[in-house]
């Protein structure tokens, strides 16, 4: 087994359940907050900075300026004039691709299949759900009112889309963008787990 599995997902979907069984199941590390842990110990970044950012963009500054000069000093390191949002996108990008470059994961969220993408060893996946599934799995979690469920579930949607869209070249749950798109209402959490394994083995033996 050497495979990296990046999980996408809707809220509410199952991703981060679907992505943690896995990783028990095959024995590997799983990653998805503790991402954020590992870039902020890595990066001198206070913990709180990133989870204030977690997975969120502002449009302060075009990410052309990120991926340029603007990004680093002279001597490589992070320049210290770049809005914060950048800084720790650019501290979790390095954090995605050095946890790969220690053997199979799962990855959950953070443009990893974006991150990843040039790596032949990496499986990438995005979970949906039908939205009455995704309600009552974020009330099990959240003290939401139900009437406001719906609401709740396509902003925190947005809020994933717009990072991803922003900081890569590509749109977010289009399917194209990745190896596999599983809808866990249709399979269940443990049907999605067997068929990612499934997709996994038939890569490692292509």
């Amino acid at each position: 087994m050497n495979t990296i599995i990046t999980i996408s997902r809707e809220f509410g979907s199952g991703g981060h359940q679907i992505g943690k069984k896995l990783a028990e199941i095959l024995e590997i590390p799983f990653y998805d907050k503790e991402i954020i842990e590992k870039s902020a110990k890595d990066s001198g970044i206070c913990k709180e900075f990133f989870e204030e950012h977690d997975e969120k963009y502002t449009n302060s500054l075009l990410y052309s300026l990120v991926v340029g000069n603007y990004s680093m000093t002279a001597d490589g390191r992070l320049n210290p004039e770049m809005p914060m949002n950048q800084k720790i996108f650019l501290a979790q990008f390095d954090t995605i691709k050095n946890l790969a470059r220690e053997g199979a994961c799962v990855i959950v969220g953070r443009c990893a299949d974006y991150v990843l993408s040039e790596r032949k060893d990496t499986l990438s996946v995005f979970i949906s759900a039908d939205m009455d599934d995704r309600k009552q799995r974020v009330a099990q979690r959240c003290d939401i009112k139900e009437n406001k469920l719906f609401d709740f579930i396509n902003k925190n949607d947005k809020k994933r889309a717009n990072y991803y869209n922003f900081y890569t070249d590509r749109k977010w749950g289009t399917a194209k963008n990745y190896d596999l798109c599983i809808n866990s209402s249709s399979l269940g959490i443990e049907g999605a787990v067997e068929l990612i394994k499934k997709a996994i083995e038939i890569k490692e033996n292509t």
